[in-house]
């Protein structure tokens, strides 16, 4: 039963989710034999403000 917790900034369409969950599922599938049923993709957002690099928010670069 493999989670996969994806966290990126917020701005991806629903498609580009869409596709990224199935790239990642098949991902495990291919690479690991996980079942893909039970295999479970969580996306967390973050605003450019919640996030930095280096010191930086992403917001500020």
């Amino acid at each position: 039963m493999p989670f996969i917790n994806v966290k990126m900034l917020s701005g991806r369409s629903t498609e580009q989710k869409r596709a990224l969950v199935e790239a990642l599922t098949a991902a495990m599938v291919d690479t690991c034999g996980a079942d893909q049923d039970g295999t479970t993709v969580v996306i967390e957002e973050y605003e450019r403000e919640h996030w930095a690099k280096g010191g930086v928010l992403i917001s500020d670069r």
